[in-house]
C-alpha cells in the first residue's frame, strides 16, 4: 500500500483531485488531497508547505503529486517530510530561489503559449473555456464552480527557497493537449531544469479532471 499526497495548483482547491483520489483509494492505497488557502494574501509558499507537511504527518515514503503551481511547494515539502517519490503534473517547475511570478518570463512561457495557439488555431487571448475547460466534461465543470477561487499575489511573490532538487525518484507528467503549458514547452523546461523527459497522457491543463483514469493509472505505475 502506498500513501499519496496531492497538491493542487492555483486557487488551492483540493477538489481538483476529487476524481483521482477515489481511484487511488479503490486500488487499495491511501490518498489525500491538500486544500490550500489560495485566496489568502497572508499565505505564501512557506504556509503552503506547512499544510502539506502536516497532511503527510508520520507517513514515510509518500508519493507527493503536484499540479501546475503546486510544483513550487513540492521541493520545500521534500526538505521537511519523508517523500519517496515526486510526481509533477503540467508543472511550473521552479529553479532554486525563483518566485512563481518570475517563472513566466524566466521560462519563456508567453512566447511558447502564443506560438502554440497560432499553430493549432485557437485564440491567443486567454479565456478559461479555451485554455482550461476545453476538454472537461460539462458536468464536472458545473461541479467545480463552487470550488473556484482566485490565487492571491502573495504566492507569486514568494521565493522557493530550496538549493537543489531532492535526490529522490521524480517523474514529470504532461497533458498532450495542454494549451496553457503547451507540450513542447513542458518538455523543454523539464529537460532544462530536471534533466527529465516528461511522460505524456491525453488531456489538457486540468489533467486530473479531463483524464482522471489516465492520471490514476500513471500514478499507480511504479
Amino acid at each position: 500500500m502506498s500513501s499519496f499526497v496531492l497538491i493542487p495548483g492555483a486557487g488551492g482547491a483540493a477538489w481538483y483531485w476529487s476524481h483521482v483520489v477515489p481511484l487511488l483509494q479503490g486500488a487499495g492505497h491511501q490518498a489525500v488531497a491538500v486544500d490550500l488557502p489560495g485566496d489568502d494574501e497572508s499565505a505564501g509558499l512557506a504556509e503552503y508547505t506547512s499544510l502539506v507537511v502536516e497532511a503527510i504527518g508520520e507517513h514515510h515514503g509518500v508519493v507527493l503529486v503536484a499540479q501546475s503551481l503546486g510544483a513550487f511547494t513540492a521541493p520545500l515539502v521534500c526538505e521537511k517530510a519523508s517523500v519517496g517519490e515526486l510526481v509533477l503534473v503540467n508543472a511550473m517547475i521552479p529553479a532554486p530561489g525563483e518566485t512563481p511570478g518570475a517563472w513566466w518570463d524566466n521560462t519563456g512561457w508567453a512566447e511558447a503559449q502564443q506560438s502554440a495557439a497560432k499553430a493549432h488555431g485557437y485564440s491567443t487571448g486567454f479565456d478559461t473555456d479555451t485554455y482550461f475547460l476545453h476538454d472537461i466534461p460539462p458536468e464536472i465543470t458545473a461541479e467545480g464552480e463552487a470550488h473556484q477561487r482566485p490565487e492571491a499575489n502573495a504566492v507569486f511573490e514568494s521565493a522557493c527557497t530550496f538549493t537543489a532538487w531532492p535526490g529522490i525518484p521524480t517523474r514529470v507528467l504532461s497533458g498532450e493537449g495542454d494549451r496553457f503549458f503547451p507540450l513542447d514547452f513542458q518538455r523543454r523546461v523539464a529537460r532544462e531544469r530536471l534533466g527529465i523527459e516528461p511522460d505524456v497522457v491525453p488531456g489538457g491543463h486540468l489533467l486530473a479532471l479531463a483524464n482522471p483514469e489516465g492520471v490514476a493509472e500513471y500514478l499507480l505505475r511504479r
